[in-house]
């Protein structure tokens, strides 16, 4: 199985049983994870695994696609992003 053990995205740790969204658009392709992720409101508690807040280069992306006029640059930066990964295995390129 390609379960994970641990995946800093989603906040998600196999051991516990609690994992939090950052989104309350599921489904939806938005910067909703960032803008929630960098909310002061969010309450964090410790576990083990590396918070974007602690390292400076994450926390400065995330601080970008956080802001309110960042939604549409998030979108185009991953449609990229993600048709980039999934050319790179394609043979038929030259």
């Amino acid at each position: 199985m390609l379960e994970p053990i641990v995946d800093g995205f989603r906040n998600y740790a196999k051991d516990q049983t609690r994992h939090g969204l950052l989104s309350r658009r599921l489904g939806s392709l938005t910067n909703d994870f960032f803008v929630n992720l960098l909310d002061m409101n969010t309450e964090w508690t410790a576990v083990s695994i590396i918070v974007f807040g602690s390292n400076a280069v994450l926390r400065s992306l995330a601080e970008v696609y956080a802001s309110s006029d960042a939604e549409e640059k998030f979108v185009a930066d991953f449609v990229r992003a993600w048709t980039k990964v999934m050319n790179l295995d394609r043979f038929d390129r030259r």
